[in-house]
């Protein structure tokens, strides 16, 4: 900390300074400007100074409101907008509470002492209105400015806030990044690569394929900003196209950086190796630690992703975007911009589709967002309502010539008559290289230790209750033992179906979605290196049924795909869409209408936690809100998988508030894993538990035992579970 007192003054005008930049790219520079400058206007109250006098000598809190003076002062001019002075520090709130304002007595000596500190506020209480004129075509574009322009706030102000604690004499922000110069490190790089392994592996028809791909999206990443499709198959090299893409195509136009979604954080783990590899670690920021933190010090250490090459999760990126709450928010105004990779599209959660397609629709025509969306498994998102108007533009012009020249596998079916866990663990024995993918956590504990018993071969467990290090380790080991050609049988959730590179030359899979037989199929002579073609087995185990959210897909594909009705034949799978679509009536499903009826009322908090069920004030319906995972995750640190790792250090650095808190925070990221709540906050599981910080009840430092196959072990501890 810095020791010194921060000047209103100078910390306001930094702020709006700060807050114009992150605004300018989406036309609200002015906007967010005056919303910074007017932020902290209310620390100018004689009682809000009495006491921080009071309490500063002991680090507490003020307590007294100080947003309501600033976000009536530019009300008028800044409309809806203003919502983000009230909630800079606790987050987005209803319309209806800004609308609500009064002047109370002593606003207008408050206004006095704050002109006479920063005179050139007193010109925003008239003049024109400063939101954007394009925000007036819809309600939902209005939200998406609103949030927007508040990311911009509160990154500006945590940002010059650090700065002072650091006792820097101005925030700490990167210089724009130089695309033409990271376009050609990155293909300096991929030449590299692939003349490595052109020395190591003998040519195969895939290479040409992937070659031929890459080639053809780089040209059309020339094409303007918008939405773009590529649908690749597993192998085809889609991770290196779609960030070959992306950079060309943010030189091209300008684009301020690269932000990379995938669903799972093994792929994240994966990807952000080979980004690093080809850009450089100083380029890349891997993202996906979810937990939400109240503490100050950490608030101002969140990630606010100011680096040109991003990687983190879909989960992380739209719990952000439908959030309301500074923390999570700031990144926000760098999607702006920017391109937007969403690898593995398919596994978007359908309830949430209609509020995501819409949220990127308004991204890519009001905010300089260009998307693309990467997977084998393209879904048919042109046939909802929500994106029926709009052009999206392929980067692939055949994709069904495509899939044919690149089919790897073969199909095999074991559902009628159903086998046994057991039979299925028999069968996956007697593989000498194999990988079986299963539904649930518990599910996958089970067959593994049905596989160790059978097996006189190394056999591996994969699964997120493996902290992301133990993850990594145990991939590389998988891999080191596939390219030695020596026998290993894995057992693992869905985490390693999609977008993780291994290859076997036999894949068994839970019955479960079309979309999810198809990626795990992509494990499957990968690198189309076999003689024959690989081999995939779908079995439905007696006992161990499929999961109730899978039920619909599971049932839309039994009546489309089967023996000879392969799920990787892209004309099948834009008919299995369409019926899945259909049949759930998404467009008009009670979930994704809640939240989009909510986003047009500006009512943040609904949009995130759920309407309240019965009025204000009332327990709010948390199945109506906008969350990418259902189960209400909390994270725990473990400090039992590498003793080397200085875990239990750096969670004492939290705790205490000392050291580089945002380094840190990424550090420990590779030690964290996510219970359900549910599990987590039972009463034998929370005994294991201790808050990092106390009041905190997102992040958890594990006291239990870390089993060195599976990790934490909540078998004893609560119910089956995704993921």
């Amino acid at each position: 900390m810095s020791g010194q007192w921060h000047g209103l003054a100078e910390h306001v005008r930094s702020t709006a300074r700060s807050a114009r930049i992150f605004a300018a790219p989406f036309g609200a520079g002015e906007l967010a400007w005056s919303l910074g400058l007017v932020h902290d206007a209310g620390k100018c109250a004689v009682d809000w100074q009495d006491k921080l006098a009071r309490v500063a000598p002991t680090g507490g809190r003020v307590g007294i409101d100080h947003k309501r003076v600033g976000a009536l002062l530019v009300r008028g001019r800044a409309l809806a907008a203003a919502m983000a002075v009230l909630g800079h520090h606790g987050g987005l709130g209803r319309v209806q509470s800004l609308h609500a304002l009064a002047p109370e007595a002593g606003d207008a000596d408050t206004l006095e002492r704050f002109f006479a500190e920063v005179p050139e506020a007193r010109a925003l209480a008239t003049g024109p209105e400063l939101v954007p004129s394009a925000w007036s075509e819809s309600e939902l574009v209005a939200e998406m400015g609103i949030r927007m322009v508040f990311s911009a706030l509160v990154d500006a102000d945590h940002l010059d806030t650090a700065a002072h604690a650091e006792g820097l004499t101005g925030p700490r922000v990167a210089a724009p990044a130089d695309m033409d110069e990271l376009v050609r490190r990155f293909e300096t790089n991929r030449l590299a690569l692939l003349d490595k392994r052109g020395k190591t592996n003998a040519p195969s028809e895939v290479d040409g394929v992937r070659a031929a791909l890459y080639e053809d999206a780089v040209r059309l990443a020339l094409g303007e900003s918008g939405i773009y499709r590529l649908p690749a198959p597993t192998g085809s090299g889609k991770t290196m196209t779609a960030a070959g893409f992306a950079l060309h195509h943010a030189a091209r136009h300008g684009k301020a950086r690269v932000i990379v979604a995938v669903p799972f954080t093994t792929i994240t783990e994966q990807n952000a190796g080979v980004y690093r590899d080809l850009l450089g670690d100083e380029v890349v920021l891997e993202h996906h630690s979810n937990a939400e933190l109240d503490d100050r010090r950490l608030r101002l250490a969140a990630e606010n992703w100011d680096r040109p090459f991003v990687v983190t999760t879909t989960v992380q990126l739209f719990d952000s975007l439908f959030g309301h709450k500074p923390a999570r928010s700031r990144k926000l105004h760098r999607l702006s911009n920017a391109v937007l990779v969403l690898d593995e599209v398919q596994a978007l959660p359908m309830p949430l589709l209609v509020p995501i397609l819409d949220a990127l629709r308004v991204l890519s025509t009001h905010f300089k967002t260009t998307v693309l969306l990467a997977s084998a498994t393209q879904p048919s998102f042109e046939h909802l309502r929500v994106w029926e108007s709009l052009d999206v533009k392929p980067l692939v012009q055949a994709p069904v010539e495509l899939f044919t020249r690149l089919k790897r596998v073969r199909y095999e079916w074991r559902i009628d008559p159903q086998p046994t866990l057991e039979q299925v663990a028999d069968r996956i024995a007697g593989e000498r290289q194999a990988l079986a993918i299963v539904n649930t956590v518990g599910q996958a504990r089970r067959l593994f230790r049905l596989v160790a018993e059978r097996a006189d071969v190394e056999v591996v467990h994969l699964s997120t209750r493996m902290c992301p290090r133990h993850r990594e380790t145990t991939l590389e080991r998988v891999r080191v033992l596939l390219d030695e050609d020596k026998p290993v049988l894995v057992v693992s959730t869905q985490l390693v179906e999609a977008g993780v590179d291994v290859d076997f030359p036999v894949v068994f899979r839970a019955l479960a979605p079309a979309e999810s037989l198809q990626q795990a199929a992509g494990r499957a002579n990968r690198e189309g290196r076999l003689p024959g073609l690989g081999r995939v087995v779908v079995f439905d185990a007696s006992d161990a049924p499929v999961p109730r959210f899978y039920r619909a897909g599971v049932d839309k594909t039994l009546s489309i795909f089967g023996p000879g009705r392969d799920p990787d034949d892209p004309v099948l799978l834009d008919r299995y869409y369409r019926s899945l679509y259909t049949g759930l009536n998404l467009d008009e499903a009670e979930r994704g209408r809640v939240i989009q009826w909510h986003r047009a009322e500006l009512d943040f908090p609904a949009v995130a936690h759920g309407p309240e069920r019965d009025g204000a004030g009332s327990p709010r319906d948390r199945r109506l809100a906008f969350r990418m995972i259902d189960e209400d995750p909390v994270t725990v640190i473990v400090t039992g998988h590498d003793p080397q790792a200085r875990v239990a250090d750096m969670i004492d650095e939290l705790r205490t508030g000392t050291g580089a808190l945002g380094q840190v925070l990424r550090e420990l990221r590779g030690h964290m894993v996510s219970l359900p709540r549910v599990v987590a906050e039972a009463p034998h599981v929370r005994a294991l538990c201790r808050p990092v910080i106390a009041g905190q009840g997102d992040l958890w430092e594990w006291q239990g035992d870390y089993d060195a196959r599976v990790g934490v072990d909540e078998e004893a501890i609560g119910e089956d579970t995704v993921w």
